[in-house]
């Protein structure tokens, strides 16, 4: 066994470890802190990059498992795997992780609570290593929770804000709504297989075996059992990785700290859902055996959601106006995208994506935090302008990450993106996923290019309406600010925006279809190059179709917003003026929020309240009763012992106790008194037999 497989588990285990030092550590020890997370991230980088060349070398899946829990004659294992899929995630969640960890000692150099923000930062990444090694889904589900629970704190961070303590609420009780269905696909798999280890050596519930026997049984509406759990699995995921209808808390992420939005959005908390289904991906799969019903899997239902999500998603990105929350909405559709891949073209075409997407938007995060640490924390784009002369570097680097997401020819997300546009077309379902997929980018490019045009063309617009909530999370003073100008963020936050913007623009090149790389490695595949594959399977028109719709995107935000700039911060939106209806609607998300205002939380509260008249008039007017009655039965039974048993009792008592003071007098050793009483008796006796006689 190579002895990184033995040791995989201390790549999560060291940020843990720092983020259990740093929670003993006094706030004042800033410089400890940092330098723990740090070092800790460093650390498991480098194993993680041990762990990618051992998979280089031997690319076979390898699993260490071991006995946990025995309860009766069972017992519970636990494990890790390594294989292509865990090694490409451990490198892109500790390198993206520490990139964003250097970035946010110079992002939160002026927060009071450093100390703790950097606690909770290493405690995130810890558990999405953990959830990225798992060979178990309990492993995995308990890894999950962590993430589930650092979000909630990492979100609120700044939890004296209202809306900061009101997202993270909103953030735990939607994914948990989620979970709740990963939950009982989690014991619905262990009931049918009796294990929820993924691989061990053909008895895992990934492997064939046990697939065969779920697909072999059928619910009561026809669906395979293997379908029905993995469609109960994809629940979870649907609430982690924000997908419809469970997107609404990823937008209000935002009121956390930037760095937390970038680690959120990038490469931990919404990437675990992908992977989730990407790990999942034999059960996903699996159908009844028939050919009929191969269809009936739940990738299906994968690809249709993913497909809607990232229209959806995109739509309401158009009419935002907040720099974080565009990008929010950014990362739902994209992560709709990488479902659609995961759906229709397998993992490799999902994952491709996926880490695309990490690197770009990353960057475009990280980004948008210079912008608003340069602009005195202002984060409206409106008031926002001309930026592009006073920070010349987060410019270059934030346009090769809006480039990439639009999927711009030839940088990363333009060969990722159009990879899952490819599996779309060639999908036998259905062409519908595809055409969603084709609006889904021309409105990328086409938000992205509006926001590009707010913020960095045109004139500066000032930033007098300062939020006040990020004027206290970082310690700035409003009237010091009001009229500065703005400014380029200091090395700490450039250096990792420019290592970032040249993944942007260079990592899809290891997913060409010259040169498959990715899909090659994760396949286990040989690899070779061969340009002649573009002109294979429609390749080659496609990506022109692609790239036109990218162009059209883009030159249409040009004409509305950078031909003539914005010059007035309160002037309405070109759109807005044009369609003022369909604006105001996406740019209140929809109504979805609305709805479930005026549906699920209102029905909520009012089962709340009926619970509450239901706990106080009738379940306590129950416990009330039965109380009263079993008083009135002790009343009772008291009565009874005392008058009843114990007066019964004390009479007969009384009685003996009389009984032997007369025969003790009879008794107390004078012989005298003795000899008295037989000569009474004989007297008496020599009466009654004369009496007798006489008689």
């Amino acid at each position: 066994m190579a002895w990184i497989l033995r040791n995989l588990w201390l790549i999560p285990a060291l940020p843990t470890l720092a983020a259990g030092i740093s929670a003993l550590l006094p706030q004042r020890r800033r410089a400890m802190s940092a330098g723990l997370a740090i070092g800790s991230m460093s650390l498991s980088l480098l194993l993680a990059l041990c762990a990618f060349a051992h998979t280089l070398a031997e690319p076979a899946r390898q699993v260490f498992n071991f006995r946990w829990m025995q309860f009766g004659a069972e017992w519970v294992s636990l494990g890790w795997v390594l294989d292509p899929l865990t090694a490409v995630m451990l490198v892109m969640v500790t390198f993206v992780g520490l990139l964003i960890f250097l970035f946010s000692v110079g992002y939160m150099a002026h927060d009071e609570n450093f100390t703790r923000f950097f606690c909770f930062l290493s405690l995130f990444s810890g558990a999405m290593l953990g959830v990225v090694i798992a060979n178990s889904l309990l492993l995995l589900f308990m890894c999950w929770e962590i993430v589930g629970l650092t979000s909630y704190l990492l979100i609120g961070f700044w939890y004296q804000r209202p809306s900061a303590a009101a997202a993270a609420k909103k953030a735990f009780i939607t994914t948990r709504i989620g979970d709740l269905g990963l939950l009982l696909g989690m014991v619905w798999l262990y009931g049918q297989t009796g294990t929820l280890l993924f691989y061990d050596h053909g008895a895992g519930c990934m492997e064939h075996g046990a697939l065969s026997l779920l697909t072999a049984q059928t619910t009561s509406i026809g669906m395979a059992v293997s379908t029905a759990i993995g469609l109960l699995i994809f629940c979870g995921a649907v609430g982690k990785s924000g997908q419809v209808p469970l997107h609404v808390w990823l937008p209000d992420a935002m009121e956390g700290p930037t760095p937390v939005s970038a680690l959120i959005h990038a490469a931990t908390m919404v990437a675990a859902g992908v992977f989730l289904v990407a790990r999942t991906y034999p059960l996903m799969s699996a159908s009844l055996p028939d050919a009929a019903s191969a269809a009936t899997t739940a990738l299906q239902v994968i690809a249709w959601v993913g497909a809607i999500t990232a229209v959806f998603a995109a739509l309401i990105a158009v009419a935002q106006n907040d720099i974080k929350r565009i990008l929010a909405y950014s990362t739902v559709s994209q992560l709709g995208y990488m479902m659609l891949g995961l759906g229709v073209g397998g993992v490799a075409v999902g994952m491709f994506h996926l880490i695309t997407h990490a690197f770009f938007k990353a960057l475009l995060f990280l980004g948008a935090g210079s912008v608003i640490h340069g602009c005195s924390d202002e984060q409206d784009i409106r008031r926002m302008g001309g930026l592009r002369r006073w920070m010349p570097v987060t410019f270059a680097t934030y346009a090769a990450g809006m480039l990439a997401l639009c999927g711009f020819p030839l940088f990363a997300g333009f060969w990722s993106k159009d990879e899952i546009l490819h599996a779309a077309h060639g999908w036998s379902i259905s062409q519908g996923p595809f055409y969603l997929g084709a609006f889904g980018a021309l409105l990328t490019a086409f938000y992205m290019t509006r926001q590009v045009c707010y913020v960095f063309f045109g004139r500066y617009r000032s930033g007098a309406a300062h939020t006040a909530d990020a004027q206290h999370a970082h310690g700035h003073d409003h009237a010091a600010h009001a009229a500065s100008k703005p400014h380029e963020s200091p090395a700490v936050m450039t250096v990792p925006l420019t290592i970032l913007a040249v993944f942007a623009v260079l990592l899809g090149f290891a997913g060409t279809p010259a040169w498959p790389w990715f899909a090659s490695f994760l396949g286990g595949e040989p690899l070779s190059l061969d340009f002649r594959r573009f002109a294979e399977n429609g390749i080659l028109p496609l990506m022109l179709a692609s790239s036109l719709i990218v162009i059209a995107g883009l030159a249409l935000g040009w004409w509305l917003y950078g031909r003539k700039p914005v010059e007035d911060a309160d002037a309405p939106d070109v759109l807005e003026r044009a369609q003022p209806g369909i604006f105001h609607a996406l740019q209140n998300r929809l109504y979805v929020d609305e709805f479930y205002s005026w549906t699920i939380i209102r029905l909520a509260r009012w089962g709340a309240v009926l619970s509450d008249w239901l706990d106080r008039r009738v379940w306590n007017g129950v416990v009330q009763l039965v109380a009263w009655t079993v008083r009135a039965c002790g009343w009772f039974d008291a009565s009874v012992d005392s008058y009843v048993v114990n007066a019964g009792f004390d009479e007969s008592c009384r009685g003996v106790s009389g009984s032997g003071r007369f025969f003790s007098m009879l008794q107390n050793g004078q012989v005298q008194r003795y000899l008295r009483t037989v000569g009474i008796a004989l007297a008496v006796l020599m009466v009654l037999l004369l009496w007798s006689r006489r008689g």
